[in-house]
């Protein structure tokens, strides 16, 4: 009893030190969110010091020779991009993973997992020159004028710009960039599913899809979601490959054969250069400090759907 006690007491203490370093730890990230926000709003300062937030997020006019530093069309061209390329990217996603999860043979997806993880490894700018030489083609010389055509009446196809370096250009690329992600995710929820759950359910008389829609779905709605947000979460700081084919004009899109300005790709074409014109460098800096905010909302915002969706699930 007495040769156990102080053994008892070390082990407590080593738990007790162990709880205390994986806890600080998990603050890390945190900090370092908190560290990369202010020193953002630090550099950015002194252009939020001469102009309004209203002025900087409201203004459609980007001339900074001028002192003209409008944030809107970056905005709304990061999320036409953004947006477009996550549409066009999760239903053929959750259907992938479904095929390989429930209908797949062991040799099929051991053959299409690889490829999969193959294209998440590719550099962005593989998929840039990809969408430069094959996408910004197809979409100005055959989607572009078959929609002008024959749906030319719809104010989203009405687009008056005779190039194919788009929003739809980009949004195409970014889906098959972030494709991977969401398959992967999606896969590996559906996989964490019992195998009773479907035994079961097909031998209650269910068929596949039945068994997939009422019982899979139900386990993994909220793992899907994750997968989603990781996906949009890539998309939205993406730069180099949506840089190359969405055309960089800084004007407000009516259309997805528009072209856009996304955020990030304003810092990367820009930041460096024309360092002597006052105020640049902290306009680039306070869109880099935008980017930031706009993820951890929409990040923010998907957790509390998520967290909502479970509460739901388990009433």
């Amino acid at each position: 009893m007495t040769d156990s006690s102080p053994a008892l007491t070390r082990r407590q203490a080593q738990e007790k030190t162990t709880r205390r370093a994986v806890f600080v730890l998990s603050l890390l990230p945190l900090v370092l969110i908190l560290f990369v926000t202010v020193a953002l709003a630090a550099r950015a300062w002194p252009i939020l010091g001469q102009y309004s937030l209203w002025d900087l997020l409201g203004g459609i006019e980007w001339r900074p020779m001028r002192g003209q530093f409008g944030f809107l069309p970056f905005i709304a061209g990061t999320l036409w991009v953004t947006t477009v390329g996550v549409l066009l990217a999760v239903p053929p996603c959750l259907l992938t993973a479904l095929y390989l999860s429930e209908y797949a043979r062991p040799s099929v997806r051991a053959i299409l997992k690889p490829v999969f993880d193959l294209l998440a490894a590719l550099p962005s700018v593989v998929y840039g020159v990809w969408g430069v030489l094959v996408v910004v083609p197809f979409v100005g010389d055959v989607l572009r004028p078959f929609f002008h055509q024959h749906l030319g009446w719809i104010p989203l196809f009405a687009s008056s710009q005779p190039t194919g370096y788009s929003i739809l250009s980009g949004g195409i690329v970014l889906a098959v960039m972030i494709a991977p992600f969401i398959i992967a995710v999606t896969y590996e929820v559906l996989m964490t599913a019992p195998q009773d759950w479907r035994l079961g359910s097909l031998g209650l008389g269910a068929t596949r899809w039945q068994t997939i829609r009422y019982v899979l779905f139900r386990h993994s709605l909220p793992g899907i979601i994750a997968g989603v947000v990781l996906g949009t979460s890539r998309a939205f700081g993406e730069t180099m490959a949506v840089l190359m084919v969405v055309g960089n004009v800084p004007t407000l899109p009516t259309s997805i054969f528009d072209p856009a300005y996304p955020l990030p790709a304003l810092i990367a074409n820009n930041y460096g250069e024309m360092m002597s014109v006052p105020l640049y460098d902290a306009a680039l800096l306070g869109a880099a400090l935008l980017l930031l905010v706009i993820v951890l909302i929409f990040n923010i915002a998907s957790t509390l759907v998520l967290q909502r969706v479970m509460g739901r699930r388990w009433v």
